[in-house]
């Protein structure tokens, strides 16, 4: 783990969620990599000796295989697409983190939760964790992108690890990004947030990674690594946004 010593104050922290909040080891990421080849294969019906490389190459070219396949004018439904890839995951495998709640809960800042998934996903998610209430609000899937009830193949989708997500994010949050710590567990990720101006944070990692200011093996080591994001409480601390208001209402695609 590497320690943080700028003594920057920040007034936001960004985080992603799979495999940041939880580790990889769970084996959450490879049941959803199994469930998005078994929607290409009975969904889209496409050859079978293709889809492991395809599912994989989709996903390291455009950010998620679901932006890869869009692009390629596959014609499916998002919302369809994210219930069979999510529905079946075993999320059995995630339990309460009391140890982490109370962590979250003492840091001063927004806490905001930026994901390439689908909201019901998160909210799945941070409910079986017992970490409702911890996070400002939520910014996924719907957030950055038009509704997907036309279903319209061929249309971009924007998610991380683009540089644009990340320029959307600040814009949709408020957020100044010298003020901003973003923690992710995708070195591509950071490497965009760093390039948007974030200070960022490698999890998952005891090494630091290009674009990387800090390297943590867990998210539980934060008060180590960052121990003034607990000193900067009352100096930069602003109003939440009411960013699952903005999902429902008002989603706007900013690609």
């Amino acid at each position: 783990m590497e320690s943080y010593m700028n003594g920057a104050k920040f007034d936001c922290l960004l985080f992603d969620m799979d495999d940041t909040l939880y580790p990889l080891s769970l084996g959450i990421n490879l049941a959803c990599r199994h469930n998005i080849i078994d929607y290409m294969l009975n969904k889209l019906k496409i050859e079978e000796s293709l889809v492991p490389k395809m599912c994989l190459d989709l996903y390291r070219e455009y950010g998620t295989t679901m932006a890869g396949l869009k692009l390629l004018g596959y014609d499916f439904d998002c919302d369809e697409f994210h219930a069979c890839v999510h529905g079946a995951l075993p999320y059995e495998k995630l339990k309460p983190n009391p140890v982490l709640r109370n962590l979250l809960l003492s840091l001063p800042q927004r806490k905001i939760i930026f994901t390439n998934s689908d909201e019901a996903h998160a909210v799945t998610v941070l409910k079986k964790m017992g970490l409702e209430g911890c996070f400002d609000g939520i910014i996924c899937f719907e957030t950055l992108n038009q509704p997907s009830h036309d279903s319209t193949s061929g249309k971009r989708i924007l998610c991380k690890p683009s540089l644009e997500s990340m320029e959307a994010v600040v814009e949709i949050a408020k957020l100044d990004p010298k003020k901003t710590v973003f923690f992710d567990d995708s070195p591509r990720n950071i490497a965009s947030g760093k390039a948007a101006g974030f200070h960022t944070v490698i999890v998952g990692s005891s090494a630091l990674l290009p674009g990387a200011d800090v390297a943590l093996e867990s998210i539980h080591n934060i008060r180590e690594a960052l121990p003034e994001l607990w000193e900067a409480a009352g100096d930069h601390v602003e109003a939440a946004v009411d960013l699952r208001s903005a999902v429902v209402a008002e989603t706007t695609v900013l690609a």
